[in-house]
């Protein structure tokens, strides 16, 4: 099999199952968190306000993540930047906004959103580890969307490509986006990223108080993840319930 064929089949497995496979990095990471608040020793953070501050700076560069996520969905065209895991999917190809000065925002989002919950561990190695799996990991599926986006659209991807970074922003070649912001998709969409954000960085801190014996959890941290849940559920009601959320036929 031709290289090219097989990093194309690995990127259309990989971008199946992308939103299952991180889970896995999830657990280990998880197990290196209670190793570490297990034995405070070992903790280069010896106070509780240095760890405050570091925890509140992994969740600073979740939310950095999330945001870029929510600009680029808000600013995108009509059928494309989802969350479809079955297929390929672009009726349009987005050349303006965000996309204009990187080629694949959702995964630079997704990237920082990662980066904080894995910096949680403490753990270099792991960090390390983190950043060379998920620039492997997405690599076969750029490789793989690239593919069917240059045959959907032809010349027309080529140009746009040929200017635009993969990964890398650069922001000189900025060009504001044509569509207005679609706060209807962002919620539709964006509802269930920022609930499990909110929720992993809960659990985390839930985790490592009883690990302790130091129930001194994070009130501010606990209220936004209710407020995460609360909101995802009235949002995923208003979704089937209503049509309050739909974008105009």
């Amino acid at each position: 099999m031709a290289l090219t064929e097989q990093m194309q089949g690995q990127g259309t497995w990989l971008f199946k199952y992308r939103g299952v496979l991180p889970l896995i990095i999830f657990v280990i990471g998880a197990g290196l968190f209670l190793k570490n608040e297990a034995s405070p020793e070992n903790w280069i953070l010896k106070n509780d306000l240095q760890h405050y501050l570091f925890e509140l700076s992994c969740l600073i560069i979740s939310l950095i993540g999330f945001l870029i996520r929510v600009y680029t969905v808000g600013y995108s065209r009509p059928n494309t930047s989802g969350r479809n895991t079955k297929q390929q999917v672009a009726d349009e190809l987005n050349t303006t906004g965000i996309y204009s000065i990187v080629r694949n925002p959702l995964y630079v989002g997704n990237f920082f959103m990662w980066l904080g919950i894995a910096m949680l561990t403490g753990n270099f190695w792991f960090i390390i580890a983190f950043i060379l799996f998920y620039f492997l990991y997405y690599e076969r599926i750029i490789f793989t969307e690239e593919e069917f986006l240059k045959h959907k659209f032809g010349d027309a991807y080529l140009n746009w490509a040929q200017k635009t970074p993969i990964i890398v922003p650069r922001f000189s070649l900025f060009v504001k986006s044509e569509y207005s912001f679609n706060w209807k998709k962002v919620l539709r969409q964006e509802k269930n990223g920022f609930a499990a954000l909110m929720i992993i960085f809960c659990l985390f801190d839930i985790a490592g108080e009883l690990i302790k014996n130091q129930p001194n959890f994070n009130e501010a941290l606990q209220s936004f993840g209710i407020f995460s849940v609360m909101t995802y559920l009235i949002l995923k009601f208003i979704k089937y319930r209503t049509k309050l959320l739909h974008d105009p036929a």
